[in-house]
């Protein structure tokens, strides 16, 4: 006979043992639904002024200001194993020193799939600032909609929805906010 601890031993050894297996079975079949959402997405206007740094008052920089225009269907992501999705808008240049920049301007997490659809006109949520304080001499940059698919079990995904279809010039640094 086997003692009341060896009984229970074995039951929840059975039982993680068969969570672990569906767990794993979950993980896997996320790689069978590889689902491609498609989106366009168009920058209305790009801005750029010179301004004051907030942590040294006596240093200039050059800020960007992006309007852009976004139209993506991202409800064939989600499936039964999708928690989340985490959307981003980049911004992609190579500064005047020829280091090549990746700059996210515009986010947002989508936690249900009928808010998965986005048609929006906005301004960025971050500023687009360079390292160097100054956006001249800099190469056009390309705009991209990117994605992160969070499931509930297994390995996050990545992916592109939209690109600008030609790279945006910066123009060149006013004074004033008009």
């Amino acid at each position: 006979m086997h003692s009341i601890y060896a009984r229970a031993n074995g039951i929840s050894g059975l039982w993680s043992t068969c969570v672990m297996v569906l767990l794993g079975a979950v993980a896997l079949s996320s790689f069978l639904f590889n689902a491609d959402s498609k989106g366009s997405l168009d920058i209305v206007s790009l801005k750029v002024f010179h301004s004051k740094t907030r942590r040294y008052p006596f240093r200039n920089e050059e800020i960007g200001f992006v309007k852009f225009n976004l139209s993506a269907d991202l409800t064939p992501l989600f499936n039964w194993n999708t928690k989340q999705l985490f959307v981003y808008l980049e911004a992609e240049y190579t500064n005047a020193q020829g280091v090549n920049n990746t700059v996210v301007i515009w986010d947002r997490i989508v936690r249900r799939k009928d808010d998965a659809t986005i048609d929006i006109i906005q301004k960025e949520k971050y500023k687009l600032r360079d390292l160097s304080g100054s956006f001249s001499n800099v190469h056009p940059a390309q705009y991209s909609l990117k994605y992160s698919v969070m499931p509930y079990v297994g390995v996050l995904t990545y992916g592109e929805a939209a690109r600008t279809t030609e790279a945006i010039d910066f123009p060149d640094a006013r004074d004033s906010v008009s």
